[in-house]
Order: structure tokens, then sequence, then C-alpha cells
């Protein structure tokens, strides 16, 4: 393994992986100048209990296929293939002691994802192992988020960032919307994982109930 300056971290379900993620994950890559961009499909977080989410290996398969022909980016089993519920702060270790602390890590996820981040296990920790990125929608402002996240935010400003992405108006439950419906999901999602989910007749019906959700 190669030493790298920085890597990114791109966490989500990927269920299914689009090119709103891929955009996302360039961009990260060009306005930090990162090496490389992992991409971590989630493993067993501990919130949204309710979530339904497809099984983790089709959700890997569709990142594999999706990420091939970037050679900047790569793609993590470690919280699919780590047992009991995953934590972020979790990864970040792991990461850590896995590259190095030459390494500069910096986790990138939508801004979404970090509306209750003051709660997450060792929040502060994990702002000290690595930077976040919150990828959102031009127009975004940090007024969008509850106080405690703002508060959690400005104590850590220098390790947090706002990075904007148009291409983050596509949504995966549109696309399993979308796939339910029949409707088209070309230039949604890369072509061979279009033809994984037709293949694998992904989201023709609706997700059972899962364990698998998005990770804290």
């Amino acid at each position: 393994m190669s030493k790298l300056s920085k890597l990114g971290i791109m966490g989500g379900t990927f269920d299914p992986i689009h090119y709103g993620h891929l955009v996302t994950a360039e961009g990260a890559r060009f306005t930090f100048g990162l090496d490389q961009v992992l991409f971590m499909p989630s493993g067993r977080p501990p919130h949204k209990k309710d979530a339904q989410v497809s099984d983790a290996e089709h959700r890997y398969m569709m990142t594999v296929l999706a990420t091939l022909t970037n050679p900047h980016f790569e793609v993590s089993r470690l919280e699919i293939d780590r047992s009991g519920t995953s934590y972020t702060i979790d990864t970040l270790r792991a990461l850590q002691e896995q590259y190095g602390p030459g390494t500069e890590l910096y986790f990138i996820t939508g801004a979404d994802a970090i509306f209750d981040i003051a709660t997450w296990k060792d929040c502060d920790e994990c702002l000290a192992l690595a930077h976040f990125v919150a990828a959102t929608r031009p127009g975004f402002s940090l007024d969008h988020l509850p106080a405690s996240t703002r508060q959690w935010v400005a104590r850590h400003k220098e390790r947090f960032h706002i990075l904007q992405v148009p291409a983050m108006a596509i949504s995966s439950t549109e696309i399993r919307e979308r796939v339910r419906a029949g409707s088209s999901i070309r230039y949604l999602v890369p072509e061979p994982v279009e033809h994984y989910i037709r293949r694998q007749r992904l989201y023709v019906q609706a997700l059972p109930q899962s364990r698998e959700r998005c990770t804290k």
C-alpha cells in the first residue's frame, strides 16, 4: 500500500450509488487535494432503526461497479464486514491505525447526515481524527442545522467544511421509487449499476426491514 498524504472516506448506504455520490467524491478529491477516495458502504450503524436497506453485498457490488473507471476511487468492506453496531468513530480509528498518523483523513457525507452530529458517539474525537466534509446543494446554509449542531460546528470550524454539489439533487430514494414504478433511471446511475439493478431485480418491491443502516 503506497503512502497517502490525504485520504477521503465517502460514507453512505449507497442503495443504490448514483452520480450524485460520484460527483461529490470527485469534487471533494479536487477541492481538498485528496490522493484517494475510499468508498465505505455502511454496515450496521446505530440510527434509523426502521430503515429499509438492501443486502450489503448488493450495495458493495454496485459501489465497485460504479467506481471501477476512476483510478483515485477504491471501495472498502470495513464496515459491512464488521460485526455488531458500526460507529463512525470505530471506522476512523481503524483507518488511522491502517494508514498511520501521516495520512490526513477527510470524512465525506451528505449535509443531511450531520444534522444531529453532536449526538454521535465520541463526536469530538471524530473531528480530532478527520476533517468532515458536508456535501450539499448550492444555497445550503448552516442556519438550516439544529442549534446544537451549529454550536458543535462552531467549536470545530477549522475541521468542518461545506462542499456545494449541484448533483446532490439526485437521491437514492427517488431512484428506488422510479425502479418500482417502471420508470427510467438512465443517466441517474452509471450504466453498469443500472444493469446490475435490472439483473438482480432490486427495488422492484419495497425493501424488507433491515438492521443495516446509514453510518454514524
